[in-house]
């Protein structure tokens, strides 16, 4: 069995849209067998919580053709179809808005059929997950830092049987906490979001104002720490301490983390080192508090009768939108004791002789790293790299009906993107500025100046001190929600998600003017072209 590549049932519909932000490009073998099923968990206990899906669904299906997350040629994907159906039998909600809300797109061949029929399972259900989520994921957040804490400092005096004990106990965690990350996120986030957008539209205040404040509060941290370093404030190694889980790529278990090498984090403390105290992150912090707290005020001004709806909306957004960053640690720290424990084990496998290399232990299942490793193991990890090298060959589309078929990833076109493109996505954080555009795949090598202007494929919590240097962020695919677009708000910085492209089209060194507002972003001057002159910023 190919463990990165399953099969569909004829007719299902899938996309890789979402789950592309929190596992980007072609996994390992490793991390496919936790994402995979922890996915499928995820997306169905949402549902559950809320009393839309009866408990005997809750689960994953024997049967892989009935499952609604897979692997294809290494990526992810989540089942559209299933989320529309999902969607139909949530009072006030809709299955084409549900997936137009989520992928940006409706399956051709759905048809939209909402029903009462589980409202009283909703009834009961749904406030009773509203009432319980929070103190839930709040107890898991603590429980699994210590637990986090404790196994990165005493893995390396644990027996092999303990060590494998402990990597069920992370794959058990992880699971969980992505449960709990979904519910929190579908069941109080999202909806919490639509009704702040409907108030914000009606009293014409900007949306990005009032979210700003509510989105990232785990990652402000970070970035307060990593400044604090920088001011000899705190130590690093208590920065690894509080944040050393994090790394570029970080939902893949094979990526090396902060802990294990700090280098990355070196560098950006050497770049805030030179920057003035009036540009730290509290600073900026204070002035877009003081932008959330006047739109606030014209929306209760505006709201009239609705002005109790609307406080308790307020309420609720700061509530429950900083819980996806806390979920987000959680599921984080619990990846990381599965990388420790994979990097420990495969460390053993060299020394007796049974793998060539630590990282081989990543070409191999949690379920086969559980146990003693099988005859033949060599031959077993080499056919799955040199599949996993083919399949990195090769280009998926974002969403396709039962089993995708690749493309060939194209050489770039040295003489696409010239002066005058415009490219077009979703315009997540308003806010107009030129500058030098820095294209960047590797976060850990990446060098952005104060000022410029990087673009992304996708990011993820390790990439927020770069986005705090940059003067506005365009990433190739994501929405509103986005983990960039969340970040951009924070900062009040322009954003523009799902340009597709971006990364392609553009190239380091060009200069480009960014409107965050209208969602566009245009080449103004190549970067082997004669440059123009700076052109100020507009607010």
């Amino acid at each position: 069995m190919d463990v990165l590549n399953a099969q569909s049932p004829p007719g299902a519909s899938w996309s890789s849209i979402n789950l592309a932000e929190a596992v980007p490009g072609v996994m390992t073998p490793l991390t496919a067998s936790v994402w995979v099923p922890a996915s499928e968990m995820g997306l169905r206990s949402p549902f559950h919580a809320m009393g839309v899906l009866t408990g005997s669904d809750a689960g994953i299906p024997d049967d892989p053709l009935e499952r609604i997350t897979g692997a294809f040629f290494g990526r992810m994907a989540v089942r559209v179809d299933f989320l529309c159906r999902m969607g139909d039998l949530i009072p006030g909600q809709s299955g084409d808005a549900l997936a137009r809300d989520f992928f940006g797109f409706v399956p051709e061949d759905f048809v939209s059929s909402p029903s009462m029929r589980r409202l009283p399972a909703i009834a009961v259900s749904y406030p009773r997950m509203l009432a319980t989520i929070v103190r839930r994921m709040r107890r898991d957040r603590s429980d699994i830092d210590a637990w986090w804490r404790q196994s990165i400092a005493t893995i390396g005096t644990l027996g092999q049987d303990q060590v494998r004990s402990l990597l069920t106990e992370a794959v058990e965690r992880f699971t969980h906490a992505l449960e709990l990350q979904a519910i929190v996120s579908a069941g109080a986030i999202q909806p919490v979001q639509e009704q702040i957008t409907t108030l914000a539209e009606r009293a014409g205040v900007d949306i990005t104002d009032l979210l700003r404040g509510h989105g990232s509060h785990e990652e402000s941290v970070v970035l307060a720490d990593m400044w604090n370093v920088s001011r000899g404030e705190i130590s690093l190694a208590e920065f690894l301490l509080r944040h050393g889980y994090h790394c570029a790529g970080e939902g893949e278990t094979a990526s090396t983390s902060w802990r294990e090498d700090p280098a990355p984090v070196e560098r950006l403390i050497a770049s805030f080192a030179g920057m003035p105290d009036s540009e730290s992150p509290q600073e900026r912090a204070a002035a877009l508090e003081r932008a959330g707290a006047a739109a606030e005020r014209t929306l209760f001004a505006g709201s009239g009768v609705g002005r109790m709806r609307t406080r308790l909306t307020l309420r609720l957004a700061r509530l429950f939108i900083p819980l996806r960053g806390v979920g987000k640690v959680s599921y984080l720290q619990s990846l990381d004791v599965i990388r420790a424990c994979a990097r420990r084990l495969g460390a053993d496998a060299v020394t007796d002789g049974v793998l060539d290399t630590p990282d081989d232990a990543f070409y191999l299942t949690a379920e086969e790293l559980a146990r003693a490793l099988p005859d033949g193991v060599r031959s077993i990890v080499a056919d799955r790299r040199a599949r996993r090298l083919e399949y990195q060959s090769l280009k998926l589309p974002a969403a396709w009906v039962g089993n995708p078929e690749p493309e060939r990833t194209p050489e770039p076109d040295a003489e696409s993107g010239p002066a005058g493109t415009i490219l077009s996505g979703v315009g997540a954080s308003p806010g107009t500025v030129e500058g030098r555009a820095v294209v960047v795949t590797e976060p850990a090598d990446a060098e952005v100046s104060d000022g410029d202007i990087l673009i992304a494929h996708t990011t993820d919590p390790s990439w927020v001190s770069l986005m705090f240097l940059s003067e506005a962020l365009v990433v190739d695919i994501g929405g509103m929600m986005s983990h960039a677009a969340v970040v951009a708000r924070e900062m009040g910085v322009p954003c523009v998600m799902n340009t597709r492209t971006g990364t392609t089209t553009l190239t380091t060194g060009d200069r480009i003017r960014v409107d965050g507002a209208s969602g566009t972003v245009e080449i103004l001057v190549k970067a082997a072209e004669p440059r123009a002159e700076p052109v100020a910023a507009e607010s």
